[in-house]
């Protein structure tokens, strides 16, 4: 029987359903290399569990509990929601359990950990396990209860999504990021339009990107309503693993067929696009950073499972040296994980950072969904490096949440309002 061309997301999921090929809304049943929990998502699952009298999981290697959502603990249920997970792991000899001291955000650290290898099939209950496609593996988030079933079976059922094929040529601007690349592209998608797709993003200018800006990409495709999105694995993505695959672990790379199908192709200029800021209260919601500079800020966030990286904190620290932080503004800086914290403070960026006038907070999510080190009171204003601007998002339903990359960040923290970098360069 001849195959029919097959895109890069459905190789992945035929070989884990046990199947020469799969089509678009062909549901099916799949094996899992790795299921993820965090402090929120977990005791959900643990909960399930325990009612349906099995606890137990299928494989205490293919699992992964991160408490990074509030933590270190801010109050007295969010210490309770971590001992559920702390004892869990323990209980099961859990093998990726990481604690406080050892704990990073969950979508930069287990990249770091090499736990998302290309080819693998990957589920977390968080919305943001797309971010792991910057590998080419298929990842996406689930419930907590499906999170539960996959912890119990080490599968997970699945409907084969159409996938929607983005190709970025030209070079990009200086000053325009991965983060731009991404606004842009909800901005164009809207927050439905990739409603259950597949976002393949191929081109000139995503081969120039490095792992950082790749992560960037993937990690907000689930803004566009897509479920996952996945960049082809390169040379880039082989050196990465190199320093990151610590145990080895075999792993398989595809690469989509000439002619696969794909429901749509969009082809972009990436030449074209300028640094550019999400308005509240949607990522699509996008204006040119040029023509935002009217819109004072309270508060500027760099970090986040978006920008929380390496790449992220040396933009920032090469605008903010020897400059200070404008009187009304808090900027709060988090590194994403224990090594990015540790590097950075090797390279000096933290002590630029305190100098300028900021704050540096331990890896956590914390100001992002409106958790802890960063709340916004009625109506303040925040430009975040984040990845969600809605209602409330960030803390009171009164106050607004602007999306941007850490350049312009850096640059709006100087100035006090949103502002180009070129503006404090």
């Amino acid at each position: 029987m001849k195959i029919r061309p097959q895109t890069i997301t459905e190789k992945i999921l035929a070989e884990h359903a046990g199947k020469k090929e799969v089509i678009p809304g062909e549901f099916i049943l799949a094996n899992i290399d790795l299921a993820l929990g965090n402090d929120i998502t977990a005791p959900l699952a643990i909960k399930k569990l325990k009612e349906l009298g099995e606890e137990k999981v299928f494989d205490k290697e293919k699992i992964a509990l991160v408490p990074d959502h509030f933590t270190p603990n801010k109050d007295i249920p969010s210490a309770e929601q971590c001992k559920v997970v702390r004892e869990f792991a323990r209980k099961l000899q859990i093998s990726h359990y990481y604690e406080v001291g050892r704990v990073g955000i969950e979508h930069a650290l287990l990249p770091e950990e090499g736990l998302t290898l290309p080819g693998e099939l990957i589920i977390g209950a968080d919305s943001h396990t797309c971010t792991y496609g910057a590998v080419g593996a298929f990842s996406t988030g689930i419930g907590s209860t499906d999170l539960a079933f996959a912890m119990l079976t080490g599968k997970i059922w699945l409907r084969v999504p159409e996938s929607i094929k983005l190709l970025f040529y030209g070079k990009l601007k200086k000053w325009v990021t991965a983060k731009d690349l991404i606004l842009f592209t909800i901005g164009e998608l809207g927050v439905n339009g990739a409603n259950y797709k597949a976002l393949e993003f191929t081109g000139e200018a995503i081969k120039e990107l490095g792992m950082d800006g790749r992560f960037t990409i993937c990690n907000m495709v689930i803004e566009a309503g897509a479920k996952s999105g996945i960049i082809p694995p390169d040379e880039k993505t082989l050196d990465f693993l190199k320093k990151v695959n610590r145990k080895n672990r075999p792993f398989k790379i595809y690469h989509s067929d000439e002619n696969a199908e794909y429901s749509e192709i969009r082809e972009y200029d990436a030449g074209k696009i300028e640094p550019l800021v999400a308005f509240p209260h949607l990522p699509s919601n996008i204006k040119p950073v040029r023509e935002s500079t009217h819109i004072d800020v309270d508060q500027v966030v760099i970090g986040s499972c978006t920008n929380g990286r390496i790449e992220d904190l040396k933009i920032s620290a090469e605008i903010l040296k020897g400059k200070k932080v404008h009187p009304n503004v808090r900027l709060i800086v988090i590194p994403a994980t224990q090594r990015i914290y540790l590097e950075a403070l090797k390279r000096g960026w933290l002590e630029i950072f305190i100098e300028a006038g900021g704050v540096i907070s331990p890896p956590t999510c914390g100001p992002c969904l409106g958790g802890h080190m960063g709340v916004l009171a009625k109506g303040e204003r925040c430009l975040a490096t984040t990845n969600r601007n809605f209602i409330g998002r960030m803390g009171h339903p009164e106050s607004e949440v602007y999306l941007a990359s850490p350049a312009v960040a850096a640059a709006t923290a100087i100035k006090g309002r949103i502002s180009h970098p070129e503006e404090v360069i």
